[in-house]
């Protein structure tokens, strides 16, 4: 039986897909990609994931703004991501989180729309997406916070932290999703964390076009290369490409409110 995978996390809008769009798609369900959700960073390419998905059956919609972007917010843009959240196209709220690397952003601002995306998540009944980049200890502080008035229902984007974090993420009842990172030579360390982490939890994505795995660093990632995540998964966990496929897409369907309708691309043609 063909494998089944679902590239959670990609950002099909980017200017780098712009000419060979098509194509992009095409190579992906060859790969035996059967869904993407497509990742909004701004009101503005929020509302462009969601026309790709009204566009194509095999594409689903995260609407929300990136930490890094928090403070490009303009008048009626977080009105426009609430409206968006609930349309039938949209899986998903994010990406959101915190994001310490470039410390261009004020956390004060990150935090807002951290916890604003966690409420409409719970408003509109669908998971968040959290982006965190060197803020665990801010990440978890804001998951901690949010558990005590109800359960959690997102995931863990690229996940790369360390194992005390993806254990008490785990424990606050997020997924961990890994990205091709997991496979670059030197990250024996995050794929002794992703072995750690239950079956039931796992998802695998791309961040395409970014963080390419290791067969193709230096090149655009695709969704196609998803593929290359989950063998380096299965090889982790010591099951076979065909398990982890069906494992990962599975809780791809648990987590994503995925209408059985839009699981499959076609090939251009």
């Amino acid at each position: 039986m063909p494998i089944a995978l679902i590239d959670t996390h990609c950002h099909p809008e980017s200017d780098s897909f712009r000419q060979d769009f098509e194509d992009v798609l095409g190579r992906a369900a060859s790969a035996g990609v059967v869904q993407l959700l497509a990742i909004g960073i701004s009101a503005a390419t929020s509302q462009a994931v969601v026309l790709l998905a009204n566009r194509h059956p095999g594409i689903s919609a995260v609407v929300g703004v990136h930490p890094n972007h928090t403070h490009e917010v303009r008048p009626g843009d977080w009105a426009k991501i609430e409206e968006l959240a609930f349309h039938p196209r949209v899986a998903g709220i994010g990406e959101t989180g915190l994001d310490n690397y470039w410390k261009d952003v004020p956390l004060d601002l990150q935090y807002d729309s951290f916890r604003r995306h966690i409420q409409l998540s719970r408003r509109c009944d669908k998971p968040f997406v959290v982006h965190c980049r060197e803020a665990e200890s801010e990440v978890l502080e804001v998951l901690r916070e949010a558990s005590e008035t109800a359960s959690l229902r997102g995931v863990m984007h690229s996940f790369c932290g360390s194992q005390a974090t993806a254990d008490e993420c785990l424990q606050l009842g997020m997924f961990l999703s890994f990205s091709g990172m997991l496979t670059y030579r030197r990250n024996d360390m995050l794929r002794s964390v992703a072995a750690t982490v239950p079956l039931d939890r796992l998802l695998i994505e791309t961040d395409a076009p970014y963080l390419a795995p290791q067969q193709y660093r230096g090149k655009r990632n695709e969704p196609a290369w998803v593929l290359e995540t989950c063998a380096c998964l299965a090889e982790i966990h010591g099951v076979s490409l065909e398990e982890m496929a069906a494992i990962t897409t599975g809780n791809a369907r648990r987590l994503f409110p995925l209408s059985s309708s839009t699981l499959s691309l076609q090939s251009p043609g």
